[in-house]
Formats: C-alpha cells, structure tokens, sequence
C-alpha cells in the first residue's frame, strides 16, 4: 500500500508535471472507484491544474475550476504516467485501470488497481475536506506545528497496541502497516506495546523514530518517477517484508505475525527482549 512517502513523491511528481496544464479528459472505467456524482466528473475537464497537494495518503489535484480531483489507491492501486497517453479504448471490467486522465499537451495518467478486492477511491468535489476519509485524518508527523509535546498527548490514556495507533488515520495521517513495523523496529519497541504505558522516555525514542523514519523515506522518494516508488519503498525496508532476512542492526532473523489479510514484521531481538510474538490476533507475548 502507498503511504506518505511514496504519497508524497508522486505530489511532488504530479506537481512539477501538471502545472499549468489543463485537463482534457477523465474517464472512469471502474464505476466502483467513484464515490461521487456532484460534480460530475467531466466539469473537470477544460480547467488548468492549479495545485497537487497531499492529505495523509490522499493525492488532490486542484483545479481553477473550483474541483478537486481526489484519489486515494488503497492497497494495491497505483498512478501510471505517460508523457503520451495511450489512445486506446478501455474495456471496463477488462483492464486494471479504474481511471484515466489526459491533459492538453497529451500526457496524463492511469490509476490502476491489481486484484479482486477493489479499495481505490476516486472523488470529485469542491473542497476536500467533504472527502470523508480526509475529514477525519489525524495530524500529519511531519507538519511544523506537530511536535512532540502534541505526539505524546495523542498517545495519553490509549489503551491501544501501539502498531495499531501509529496506522489509525484518525490518530496520525499517513503511515500504515509497512512504515508502522520500520518505525517501530527503529524505536526498538514492540509492535503489542500499550500506547498508554508507555514511558517518557519510550515516547521521546518513538516520536524521533517516526519523524527520522518517515523524513528519511521521503528524500529517497524525492525525484523519482512513479515506476520506481514501489521499488524505492522495498529496498529501503529494513523489517516489514523482510521475514526470515537477518536484521541489519543486530543479525538476529525477522519474523512476522499473520493476520487475515496482513502481517508485521520485527526484530525480536531488537524490539521484543528477545521473546516471539503470538502468531494470532491476541496481543500477548508467547510464555
């Protein structure tokens, strides 16, 4: 799934891409992926891009029309450039792509879903905050005004895994379950730790980990085209996806806990004294 950094280095992409352009087509293929009907998404096209910003993992692109397009890829989407847009006719229900869009001087862009579960989301409206998930996004680790006094007051009295509040968009904007487990293996703290009984200590370790982390992981993203975000993102796992690979900080072998439809990774040296985590959905250590 793209979280903030791959989010942010295909803003940044779009942005040096799209501006001053003006949109000349948006076609859904996938009627699935559109959560709205008013607008339409057609009185997007005819206006110049204004703005790419970025909300959580939410791409928005603005336009003088008064629309926003926004999209969020879920997690298997992606966003497909190509400085010629293909001409050919898209076939619904027989292309991964759930959308299309083209600009006046012929490049443009696929939003493209693998899979059957189908999640990627497209929007049309006036103003972003009517797109629920951007409504109740938490803040974002990297704002200015985002420091650690206002990080520790969110983690307060949650009686809450702490791997589960760092993906909880509601609580933090951005980071999900792969940036979770690296975040938390650079803090050395496991993934089942409570958020409230964590020390003064564990939260001036964890606050730095997740700002390094994530600010690390958007200066690799920086510059690259979307096509290789993917494999930006992999190589600079240290943990997540890593299972049975030799930790890089103490050698010992990265192990994972299987949910339904996920896993997590972590060092059990580094992060667990040494103990393995249940490999099931209860929240304890193994005795």
């Amino acid at each position: 799934m793209p979280e903030m950094p791959e989010v942010e280095g295909l803003v940044k992409f779009l942005r040096g891409r799209l501006a001053g352009l003006r949109v000349d087509k948006a076609t859904v293929s996938a009627i699935n992926a559109l959560k709205t009907y008013d607008p339409p998404l057609t009185d997007l096209v005819g206006a110049p891009v204004t703005a790419v910003e970025r909300h959580g993992k939410f791409v928005d692109v603005a336009t003088d029309g008064g629309i926003h397009l926004v999209f969020h890829l879920a997690k298997a989407g992606w966003l497909r450039w190509y400085d010629a847009l293909p001409t050919t006719l898209i076939k619904p229900g027989k292309t991964p792509i759930a959308l299309r869009v083209g600009f006046d001087d012929g490049s443009g862009f696929d939003l493209t879903e693998a899979g059957t579960k189908k999640s990627l989301a497209v929007y049309a409206v006036t103003d972003p905050a009517e797109v629920p998930g951007i409504a109740r996004l938490g803040p974002d680790p990297l704002d200015d005004d985002f420091g650690r006094a206002e990080f520790g007051a969110l983690l307060h009295g949650r009686r809450t895994q702490i791997k589960g509040v760092l993906r909880d968009q509601s609580i933090i904007a951005g980071v999900g379950n792969a940036y979770s487990d690296e975040i938390l293996h650079a803090a050395k703290m496991s993934p089942y730790a409570l958020a409230a009984n964590l020390t003064d200590d564990e939260v001036d370790r964890l606050f730095e980990a997740m700002t390094t982390t994530l600010a690390e992981a958007i200066t690799a993203a920086r510059g690259k085209p979307p096509a290789e975000l993917k494999d930006a993102k992999r190589r600079g796992m240290r943990v997540h996806g890593r299972r049975g690979e030799a930790c890089p900080v103490c050698g010992d072998e990265v192990r994972s806990v299987f949910f339904a439809d996920n896993s997590l990774e972590y060092c059990p040296t580094c992060q667990t004294g040494g103990k393995l985590l249940a490999d099931r959905r209860l929240s304890r250590l193994l005795k």
